[in-house]
């Protein structure tokens, strides 16, 4: 998807949305957003919490600890 047609769906979107409370806090987000730079929450983390993350990321790639959709979702069905 193009910049422009990203810029137009978007801006459909929020014409269509006609709950006050939600475009509140859609605005909000993408203030949030736009203000934040690249690396701002990973420099605000400890080394321990980088490093686990990073050992999160890599143990999130072998396939031996990976469920599938369908198990995640009986396993949590109650907050579905």
């Amino acid at each position: 998807m193009t910049t422009f047609e990203l810029r137009a769906n978007f801006h459909n979107l929020i014409d269509n949305i006609d709950n006050d409370s939600l475009l509140s806090r859609f605005y909000e987000i993408i203030s949030r957003a736009k203000d934040t730079k690249e690396g701002d929450l990973w420099s605000k983390l400890s080394k321990t919490d980088q490093a686990e993350l990073l050992e999160i990321e890599k143990e999130s790639r072998k396939a031996e600890n990976l469920i599938s959709h369908k198990e995640m979702q009986n396993k949590h069905k109650k907050w579905l």
